[in-house]
């Protein structure tokens, strides 16, 4: 067939496949005469084979044989916000908010204007190559997955008929940003680093005990046990996080952790701090109190916490403490029990890792060795310790 013919029959309303070279893959188009402005149209989808397209062409004729029809002025920014505000109820405000700023930043600004109606595979084709270019490939995904899940909202609500976020294959996106871990002279420095503070003790706690940092926020004095007792040593109950309902991450970490002599010690002058602070401002002292709470007794934020840490790390002397998250404490501290020669399966108990060994060897660890010991005071063995004031200090409570 020439290309004469594969015109005339695309423009009497049949299909039409044709490599697409700048796009690296097929494209399949149908025929369906022009708008009242003169416009054609030629609703297409793509596919890496031409079997591919065949099949969504044939679901793309399904849908326009079903007879729905989008409201003619109904927008993509529409869409957008209809589903961010109808189609997320139950989920985290953390969850939302993450979406709303992926809407507002990369979907909104370049497809907004169009109406759902109009919008074809081409259009979404072209935006996700143009934040290919500054996203990375899980970012990508979630922005095409914040218009294909607003699309289908309004599929549901007879709004659209087509939901062509579906019919376009994802871009490579830029490389993520790597997490990093502190080295152990940084770790050193961090934990020297406005003591006698909040965020020194939060600091203290996720470097040498490991708990995430949606566990350290919600974290009550209940479950912080100073004192040694029939269950062992000084630890910390990890019981709860801020996920919906204040379950822990996975089965695997609701767990309770062994505080080295260190954390003992910080944590015990933390809590005679929040204590004197609660007499001073004659209200009674109960341990349901958070251990990190805001001014007004609150539950601080990831971003309130990832600020303070960067003023941390700035007076502890880091070059560009802008670059580190809070997550990153807990990649150090699975990295330095690893060069400390920690086994990874006991490392990954420790962390909570459903995975076990696997997850914490492929996503966390940065300096891990093959293993050669273990032992219960790594971390006081790494960073050092007076243990002799804290032994004090327990048999002064016994």
């Amino acid at each position: 067939m020439t290309d004469a013919d594969r015109r005339r029959r695309a423009g009497n309303g049949e299909d039409s496949i044709y490599w697409d070279k700048a796009k690296g893959r097929y494209i399949g188009a149908i025929s369906l005469g022009y708008t009242p402005s003169g416009t054609r149209r030629r609703p297409k989808v793509s596919g890496k084979t031409k079997t591919e397209v065949r099949r969504k062409l044939r679901e793309l004729r399904k849908e326009l044989a079903a007879g729905a029809k989008a409201p003619a002025n109904y927008t993509v920014t529409q869409a957008v916000n209809d589903w961010l505000s109808q189609g997320l109820k139950g989920k985290e405000t953390g969850s939302i908010g993450t979406y709303r700023s992926l809407a507002d930043n990369h979907v909104i600004p370049h497809l907004g204007k169009a109406r759902l109606r109009d919008l074809e595979a081409d259009d979404v084709d072209e935006w996700l190559e143009n934040r290919a270019e500054v996203l990375a490939t899980q970012s990508l995904r979630m922005v095409r997955s914040i218009l294909r899940r607003s699309i289908t909202h309004a599929q549901k609500r007879g709004k659209a008929v087509t939901n062509v976020a579906q019919l376009v294959e994802l871009p490579q996106g830029q490389p993520g940003r790597p997490s990093k871990s502190l080295s152990l002279e940084q770790g050193e420095a961090a934990l020297c680093a406005m003591v006698g503070t909040w965020i020194h003790t939060y600091v203290v706690l996720s470097l040498l005990v490991g708990v995430r940092p949606e566990e350290a926020r919600p974290l009550a004095w209940t479950h912080v046990h100073l004192t040694a007792s029939s269950r062992g040593k000084p630890h910390v109950d990890v019981w709860r996080s801020v996920r919906r309902h204040g379950d822990t991450k996975t089965y695997k970490s609701r767990r309770s952790l062994a505080m080295p002599r260190q954390v003992a010690l910080v944590m015990r002058a933390h809590k005679a701090r929040a204590e004197a602070a609660c007499r001073a401002a004659g209200e009674e002292w109960t341990d349901d109190r958070l251990v990190f709470p805001t001014a007004t007794g609150g539950q601080r934020d990831a971003a309130n916490v990832r600020q303070n840490l960067r003023v941390l790390l700035k007076a502890a002397g880091f070059e560009n403490p802008g670059e580190w998250t809070t997550r990153e404490l807990r990649t150090s501290f699975v990295s330095l029990l690893s060069d400390h020669g920690i086994p990874i399966e006991v490392i990954a108990r420790v962390v909570g890792h459903a995975g076990g060994s696997v997850t914490t060897e492929r996503v966390y660890r940065k300096q891990l060795r093959p293993v050669i010991a273990h032992g219960a005071e790594a971390m006081d063995e790494i960073f050092g310790d007076d243990s002799t004031e804290v032994d004090a200090q327990d048999d002064e409570r016994d």
